[in-house]
């Protein structure tokens, strides 16, 4: 896992994930340093592009974990 040059939003999220899948609410509400939806979007997208963090649908929601 490359962890290298990452923001506090980033870090925020990867610990909030690190030892358990959450839906993107549930990370929303965990983190502090992120206050809108479109914001964690944009920081998962990022993530997910530098493959620290993937995305998985279980019963039609989406949970997200660190890779």
């Amino acid at each position: 896992m490359r962890l290298n040059n990452l923001t506090d939003q980033q870090l925020s999220v990867l610990n909030a994930i690190k030892d358990q899948p959450l839906t993107s609410f549930e990370i929303l509400k965990k983190v502090d340093n992120i206050s809108m939806i479109l914001s964690l979007y944009n920081v998962m997208d990022e993530l997910k592009s530098r493959g620290i963090v993937s995305s998985y649908t279980k019963e039609n929601i989406k949970y997200h974990i660190a890779s």
